[in-house]
């Protein structure tokens, strides 16, 4: 079976690898859209945080076609169109029971494509508990749509959900790539009222305006504090969503954020190993400001959830797509877009059948 690897650090290729066995509870999936992540840049260009094995296929972002299943899968059956969340947990394990199945063996181990095998960016590709971690795509839901759902869609929502937004709730939204733009678009969906978006690319300022930004924050035109400061009468803003930035970006949330407010932040902060907090922003740790941070939930349900909101018209996630390619063999060229991040990129996706 022929995939697109890291080889080693630094080196992207493909390789010929051999599935894992169908188990009576999983599924061999072939993809028909597929879309690569900064989690796989940072995979083979990065530090590896989640893999470093050598030859292991990237990618977890799909949707796809059921093509095997094992005898005790009930629900899918080959044939059936699936969005393949980025995140299938074992759900036999305790951190599962306990509500935490995207850390089912350990920090992050939910997502395990990649992690500890490989990846969706292959000819076929296994997936464990197919019942509880496939969804059956929905016939009026497109695939670029359903492949934002598998990772962007969920990811970025997570961090509204962690940020717990009420309706009304002023609200900033730390960094619009693709994950960013999905926080804002969830912080919409659940109520917030004034949105202020940080960011400077146009192409994503425009769709940031699309799914209900009023303002936007560049810091070419000033500190971003200071701008969301004036933006809000100087009161600051109820809550905040992290998507993107870097090492500074949580002390600036924290110096917007209002007393009693909450920090859903979704970004990984890849290579940082310690992120500083402005003591003063957080009341030396009297403010009563909740930092929350976390990597989002999987599976079957959510899946479900979050395509409802495309299916009935609430929302289109296919708006981050700005690339795309139609060619299997193209996942890699669209991988190369994603590490150098041209100024006209969102998100690249590769669409094999529509």
């Amino acid at each position: 079976m022929r995939g697109l690897a890291r080889i080693e650090q630094d080196v992207l290729g493909w390789v010929d690898i051999e599935l894992d066995e169908c188990g009576p509870y999983d599924a061999i999936c072939k993809p028909l859209a597929m879309a690569p992540c900064t989690s796989d840049v940072h995979i083979v260009w990065g530090h590896a945080y989640m893999s470093d094995a050598p030859n292991r296929v990237v990618g977890h972002e799909a949707t796809a076609e059921v093509v095997k299943v094992g005898d005790k899968v009930k629900d899918f059956k080959p044939g059936d169109r699936v969005i393949v969340p980025a995140i299938t947990p074992d759900w036999l394990t305790v951190p599962a029971e306990q509500g935490f199945s995207q850390h089912c063996y350990g920090m992050g181990t939910g997502m395990s494509f990649v992690t500890f095998k490989h990846g969706v960016f292959a000819e076929q590709f296994h997936v464990n508990q197919a019942d509880a971690n496939l969804a059956h795509l929905p016939d009026n839901v497109s695939l670029e749509q359903a492949v934002m759902i598998s990772d962007m869609m969920t990811t970025g929502f997570y961090a509204a959900e962690l940020a717990d937004i009420q309706f009304g709730d002023t609200v900033a939204c730390f960094g619009i790539g693709p994950v960013g733009l999905m926080a804002l678009a969830g912080a919409q969906v659940k109520g917030a009222s004034h949105l202020i978006a940080v960011g400077s690319r146009p192409a994503a300022i425009k769709v940031a305006k699309e799914y209900g930004a009023h303002d936007i924050v560049d810091y070419h035109n000033g500190n971003t504090v200071d701008q969301i400061m004036e933006l809000t009468d100087g009161k600051g803003v109820d809550k905040v969503v992290i998507g993107g930035g870097g090492k500074d970006t949580l002390s600036e949330a924290l110096s917007v954020l209002k007393v009693g407010g909450i920090i859903g932040n979704v970004l990984h902060y890849d290579g940082i190993e310690t992120i500083p907090v402005d003591g003063l922003s957080w009341g030396q740790g009297l403010a009563d400001k909740t930092i929350r941070g976390g990597v989002c939930p999987g599976g079957r349900a959510r899946m479900e959830k979050l395509a409802n909101l495309i299916e009935y018209g609430r929302f289109d996630s296919s708006k981050l797509i700005t690339h795309k390619f139609d060619k299997f063999d193209d996942i890699e060229e669209a991988m190369i877009l994603m590490r150098d991040k041209p100024r006209d990129l969102i998100k690249p996706a590769v669409i094999l059948d529509d």
